[in-house]
C-alpha cells in the first residue's frame, strides 16, 4: 500500500480496509475495531500499535511492514499499555514475560496501589487537583525558610511520655524480663495492644542494659528460636562450577590457571575470610566438578542483606629478577543476595551470568558495591553454575521483625553517668571521634567504643547513627537485634543528615526504613527536588525491587506533578542500562498507571525529543559529507529549518510543557533563530516563542552524543549552595539554569537569556585576537553599554555577588576547563559559568603539564569591573574578598552533606566520579578536620595564588581565543 509518512495509524487501517472490501473472504475479517497493528520498531523488539492516533513517521517502523492481529483483551486496557510501553521505551511484554517471580509480586502490588490511587485522584475537588498538577514555586527571601505556599500547615502534635524509675517499684532483686512484663503491663491498662506507641518517644528508663534483648527470655523467644532454628548448622558451604564460559576472550587463557573468589559482604563490610577455589586450566571452557567453598561464618549469622560476591580471574606467572611471582587477572564478576526477596534463604541451583567490566582499585577482586542483577546479554557472558545446599526440610526464613516491634513496646533506655563504661576521657574521645568528617575511617578500637557507648551517642550524638552502623558487628546476630532495637528509639534525624543513611554502605532493611522515614519531614517539594537525583542513583543500591524508598518516591510523585515530572526523566534516562533496566522499567510502570492524566503531557515531550534527534541527526549526516564547505554548511542549516517547518515535526514540537522545566509551556518554535552549534556533536539550538512570558523567546540546546549527567550533578550541587547561602542571609545571585538528561548520550540545556562569554565579549572589542584577552576594559564597557547611572551600579554589584559566588563554588568543586567560553555574563551583571567536563581536580593537562595552574578563575579584567574601574577602590576589592570568605565558611558547615551527595553518585558511571578517592577533592578543598581559623588562612593563600597566577589564565585565553578565531 501507497501511504503517506505522515497518516495515523487509523488513517492506514482505514484505507486497508477499503482495499479489503474486493477480497472474497472479506466478511470473515469482522469489526475493524476488533484488530490492530504490530509492526519491528526501532529497537528491533515488537511493538503494539493500539494508539491509532500516532502517525507513521512518528512510530518508524524498522521495514516498512505492519502486521494485523486480532486484540485478546480489552481495547482501554490495550491501548494503556501500548502507551505506557511507548513512553518508556520498554514494550510492558518484555515485563510480561520475564519469568521472575519477584516481578510478578511487584507489577500486582503496584498494579492495584496505582488503581486505589486513580480512584482517589478521581475524588479530588480542583483545589485538591491543582495541588497536585501545580504546586506553585516561591523563591524564597535570603535568611528565611523555603515554603511551597500550600504546606504552612501546623505540625503533627507530638506528646511525650515520660517515666521515671520510681514509677516502677519493684522488689530487688530483679530481672530485666520482670521491669519488661511489669511496663507492659502498666501500657497496656492505659492504651491497647494494638497501639504502636513505639514509634512515639515513650521512654522508661531503668538501671539495666540492652543486652538481655538476645538472650534466652521466653518474652521475646520467638526472634531468637528462629536464629536458633539454624544455629546448630555447619558453616555456610556453597557449590558452584562453571559451564560453557567463553573465557577465551582473554587471548593467553590457555595457558594459565583460573579461580574463582568468592566473599559475603553487608555493605562494604566483609563478613568472613573469602573462600578461594582450586585451580583450573587447559581450556578455554572451565570446569570445577564437586567444588565446594565454604566460609567462616554460621548460617544463623548472616545478616538480611548479605551479598554472595563472585570474581573469575587468571593466575599468571611472573619472573623477575629471578623471582617468580604471581599476577592475578580479574576476567569477570557477578554478585546474587542469599536471602530472596521474601526473606527465604535461598537453595536449589541458580545461573549466574557474568559481567565483564571491573571498576578499578578492588579490595579481594570482589565488586559488593556491583549490582545483584545478572548480565542478560547471555550469549556472551561467562556462566557461573552455583548449587545453595538445602539445611532443613523446611525453609529457612530470615526472622521478622514485626513480631520484635510488637514485643519492644516498651523500649528500653540505659541511664548513664558522665564516668561510667570507661570513664570521662573515653567520652572526649567518642566526642572527637563523632565529629569527624564522613570520609574518616574508623579503626577497630574505635569501633569497640562507639559500641560500648552507643547509649552515649543516642542521647549526645544521634546525627552519628552511621558511624554507630558501621561499627556494628553484622556478623553476629545478637549485635543485630540490639541495633534493631535501639533504633526504634533512636531520635529522628534531619532530611540532610539522613541521606547518608540511603548509601551503599547501610543495606540493613530497617535502617533503610528508618531513613526513608526522616525523609518524609520533607513536606516542600522544592527540598525533595533538590535531593531527588541522588534518591534516583541509591535505588541501585536496592537489592529488591519492592521497598521502602520506591514506595516513598512513587507517593511523592504521584502526589505531585513536578516531583513525578523529574522521577520519570531521572528513570528513563537510564533504563537503557543493563543493570538498572528492569527495576527502573518496574518503577516507571507503577508510576504511570497511577499518574493516567500526566501520560499525555509526557508522551508529547518524548515524542519532541524524537523529533529533535531525527534533526541532529540529519545535520551531522550533512555537515560529515560537507566538512569544509562553508556554502554546503549554510544548505545544512536551510536542510534543519526546512524539516522543522513541516507539520509533522512543527506541531510535536510545539504547544508542550518543557522537560527543563514543566511550569513552562513551550507554545512555538522561532524557526528563523534556530541553528546548529559549531562542535563535535552539532547541538541543535532552538528558540521558542513564548505566550506565558510576555512574548520573550526562550531557547533551549538539545545535545545527542553528549552524556549530561556530569553536568546534571553539579548544576544540583550549584543550586544546593545558593539555596545554603540564602538560608545564612546571603544571596551570590548564582545562576543554576536547567539541564536535564533525557537518555542514552542525549538531553536539554536551557539558554540563559540576555548573556554572552567572556571570549565574544573580549573578541568584539578587539581587532586581534591575541590582544583580545589582556584587554581589562573590554567586560566594564560591555556593561556599561548596557546599563546607565544607577542600573550599572546594580549590574556592578550583582557582577560583584555573583563572581565571588562562582569563585568559591569552582574552588570547592574543583571545577576545571576554565577557559573563557564556558564563563558568561548577563547584560544585568551577574557572571556563571557552563559546561561542567571537568570536575573534583581533574584539570586539563597537555605534554604532562597541567594548563590550569589556578584554584580558580579570578582575574584583573574581573577584579576591574568590581573596584568600578578605579585602580585604587580597595574597599568594593574588600567586600568581594570578605563575600568569598563568608561563602566559603557557609560551605564548610555543611561539608558532610556534599560529600553524602557525591558518595550516593559514585555507581551512576559518571567519569569524574568512580570511587571514593574521587571525593576526597571535596574534604581537602572544604579543609574539613581543621578549624574554622586554619580552614580560612588556607583558602586565603588560594585567593591570593588565584590573583598572583591570573597571568597564566589569560595566557590560556589568548590561546583559546587565537585558536577559536582560526576555526571561524
Amino acid at each position: 500500500m501507497d501511504v503517506p509518512r505522515e497518516a495515523t495509524i487509523q488513517h492506514i487501517k482505514l484505507l486497508l480496509w477499503k482495499q479489503a472490501q474486493s477480497f472474497p473472504l472479506f466478511p470473515a475479517l469482522g469489526e475493524m475495531e476488533s484488530h490492530m497493528f504490530e509492526c519491528v520498531n526501532q529497537a528491533a523488539v515488537h511493538e503494539e500499535l493500539e494508539d491509532e492516533t500516532r502517525r507513521l513517521c512518528d512510530v518508524r517502523p524498522f521495514l516498512p511492514v505492519l502486521k494485523l492481529v486480532t486484540r485478546n483483551c480489552g481495547r482501554a486496557e490495550r491501548l494503556l499499555d501500548s502507551k505506557i510501553g511507548v513512553l518508556i521505551s520498554k514494550g510492558l511484554h518484555e515485563l510480561d514475560g520475564i519469568n521472575d517471580q519477584e516481578v510478578k509480586d511487584f507489577r500486582s502490588k503496584m498494579f492495584r496501589m496505582s488503581e486505589e490511587r486513580m480512584q482517589k485522584v478521581q475524588m479530588m475537588t480542583c483545589m485538591e487537583w491543582l495541588e497536585a498538577c501545580f504546586s506553585p514555586q516561591l523563591e524564597p527571601a535570603p535568611g528565611t525558610a523555603i515554603t511551597d505556599g500550600l504546606n504552612d500547615r501546623p505540625a503533627d502534635l507530638k506528646v511525650t511520655i515520660h517515666f521515671d524509675q520510681s514509677q516502677v517499684r519493684v522488689c530487688s532483686p530483679v530481672t530485666p524480663i520482670d521491669l519488661m512484663e511489669l511496663a507492659l503491663r502498666k501500657w497496656l491498662t492505659t492504651h491497647g495492644p494494638e497501639e504502636e506507641a513505639w514509634r512515639g518517644q515513650y521512654v522508661l528508663r531503668v538501671s539495666h542494659c540492652l543486652e538481655f534483648l538476645c538472650g534466652d527470655h521466653p518474652l521475646i523467644q520467638y526472634k531468637v528460636s528462629a536464629w536458633k532454628q539454624i544455629s546448630k548448622l555447619t558453616k555456610l558451604n556453597i557449590r558452584y562450577h562453571i559451564l560453557a564460559s567463553p573465557l577465551h576472550a582473554t587471548s593467553s587463557l590457555h595457558s594459565t590457571q583460573v579461580q574463582v573468589r568468592a566473599g559475603l559482604f553487608h555493605g562494604t563490610e566483609l563478613l568472613c575470610k573469602p573462600a578461594v577455589s582450586s585451580e583450573s586450566s587447559g581450556r578455554s571452557d572451565h570446569t570445577w566438578k564437586d567444588s565446594t567453598l565454604e566460609f567462616d561464618i554460621s548460617v544463623s549469622d548472616l545478616p538480611r542483606m548479605t551479598r554472595l560476591c563472585f570474581a573469575i580471574y587468571a593466575v599468571m606467572d611472573k619472573v623477575k629478577k629471578q623471582k617468580s611471582t604471581k599476577n592475578h587477572y580479574p576476567i569477570a564478576w557477578v554478585n546474587t543476595m542469599v536471602f530472596d526477596y521474601k526473606g527465604q534463604l535461598k537453595t536449589g541451583d541458580i545461573i549466574l551470568h557474568c559481567w565483564s567490566s571491573f571498576p578499578d582499585e578492588l579490595e579481594e577482586m570482589l565488586n559488593p558495591i556491583g549490582t545483584i542483577q545478572t548480565n542478560p546479554y547471555t550469549e556472551n557472558a561467562t556462566a557461573l553454575h552455583i548449587h545453595f545446599p538445602e539445611y532443613s526440610s523446611h525453609p529457612i526464613i530470615f526472622p521478622p521483625f514485626d513480631k520484635v516491634r510488637q514485643l519492644s513496646v516498651i523500649v528500653l533506655s540505659v541511664p548513664y553517668s558522665p564516668y561510667s563504661r570507661g570513664g570521662k576521657k573515653f567520652h572526649i574521645e567518642l566526642k572527637e571521634i563523632m565529629e569527624r568528617d564522613a570520609l574518616s575511617q574508623l579503626c577497630e578500637n574505635e569501633k569497640d567504643l562507639i559500641w560500648t557507648l552507643r547509649h552515649d551517642c543516642r542521647e549526645n550524638f544521634p546525627q552519628s547513627l552511621p558511624k554507630l552502623l558501621l561499627s556494628v558487628k553484622w556478623s553476629k546476630h545478637e549485635d543485630m537485634a540490639q541495633l534493631q532495637a535501639l533504633l526504634q528509639i533512636w531520635p529522628k534525624l534531619s532530611p540532610r543528615d539522613a541521606l547518608e543513611l540511603l548509601d551503599f554502605n547501610y543495606p540493613d532493611q530497617y535502617v533503610r526504613e528508618y531513613a526513608v522515614g526522616c525523609l518524609r519531614d520533607m513536606r516542600l517539594t522544592y527540598e525533595l527536588s533538590q535531593y531527588l537525583l541522588q534518591l534516583v542513583q541509591v535505588l541501585r543500591y536496592e537489592p529488591y525491587y519492592d521497598c521502602a524508598l520506591t514506595h516513598f518516591l512513587l507517593e511523592r510523585a504521584q502526589r505531585n506533578r513536578k516531583i513525578g515530572h523529574f522521577l520519570f526523566w531521572h528513570l528513563r534516562s537510564e533504563i537503557h542500562m543493563p543493570a538498572v533496566s528492569v527495576q527502573f522499567a518496574l518503577i516507571l510502570e507503577a508510576y504511570c498507571r497511577g499518574s493516567i492524566p500526566h501520560i499525555e503531557v509526557l508522551k508529547k515531550q518524548v515524542e519532541a525529543l524524537s523529533k529533535l534527534k531525527s534533526v541532529n541527526e540529519l545535520i551531522k549526516l550533512g555537515t560529515i559529507k560537507n566538512a569544509r564547505k562553508a556554502k554546503e554548511a549554510m544548505l545544512t542549516k536551510e536542510a534543519m529549518m526546512t524539516c522543522l517547518r513541516q507539520s509533522g515535526y512543527s506541531e510535536t514540537l510545539s504547544d508542550l510543557h518543557s522537560p527543563l522545566n514543566p511550569n513552562v509551556l513551550l507554545s512555538g518554535i522561532n524557526v528563523e533563530k534556530c541553528r546548529y552549534m559549531d562542535s563535535k556533536m552539532k547541538p541543535l539550538w532552538i528558540v521558542y516563542n513564548n505566550k506565558l512570558m510576555g512574548g520573550d523567546t526562550l531557547g533551549i540546546i538539545f545535545k545527542n552524543g553528549d552524556d549530561l549527567r556530569q553536568d546534571m550533578l553539579t548544576l544540583q550541587i550549584l543550586r544546593l549552595m545558593d539555596l545554603l547561602w540564602k538560608e545564612a542571609n546571603l544571596d551570590l545571585r548564582i545562576v543554576p539554569y536547567g539541564c536535564l538528561a533525557t537518555g542514552d548520550r542525549a538531553g536539554l540545556i536551557e539558554v540563559v537569556s540576555s548573556a554572552d562569554t567572556i571570549a565574544n565579549i573580549q573578541l568584539t572589542s578587539s581587532n586581534v585576537a591575541a590582544a583580545a584577552a589582556f584587554n581589562k576594559d573590554a567586560l566594564l564597557n560591555w556593561l556599561k553599554e548596557r546599563n546607565t547611572g544607577d542600573a550599572l551600579e546594580r549590574a556592578i554589584e550583582e557582577f560583584t555577588l555573583s563572581c565571588a559566588g562562582y569563585c568559591v563554588a569552582t574552588y570547592v568543586l574543583g571545577i576545571g576547563d576554565r577557559h573563557s567560553d564556558n564563563i558568561m555574563v548577563r547584560s544585568t551583571g551577574q557572571l556563571f559559568h557552563i559546561d561542567f567536563g571537568h570536575i573534583l581536580g581533574n584539570f586539563k593537562s597537555k605534554f604532562g603539564i597541567k594548563r590550569e595552574r589556578v584554584p580558580f578563575i579570578l582575574t584583573h579584567d574581573f577584579i576591574h569591573v568590581i573596584q568600578q574601574g578605579k585602580t585604587g577602590y580597595t574597599e568594593k576589592f574588600g567586600s568581594f574578598r570578605q563575600y568569598c570568605e563568608e561563602a566559603y565558611l557557609i560551605l564548610r558547615k555543611n561539608g558532610n552533606l556534599f560529600i553524602t551527595l557525591f558518595a550516593l553518585m559514585l555507581t551512576a558511571g559518571l567519569p569524574e566520579l568512580t570511587s571514593v578517592k574521587d571525593i576526597q577533592y571535596l574534604k581537602d578543598s572544604l579543609a574539613l578536620g581543621k578549624t574554622d581559623e586554619e580552614a580560612l588562612k588556607q583558602f586565603r593563600q588560594k585567593f591570593d595564588e588565584a590573583l598572583r597566577e591570573s597571568w597564566t589564565t589569560k595566557v590560556n585565553w589568548m590561546a583559546h581565543n587565537v585558536a577559536k578565531d582560526n576555526r571561524s
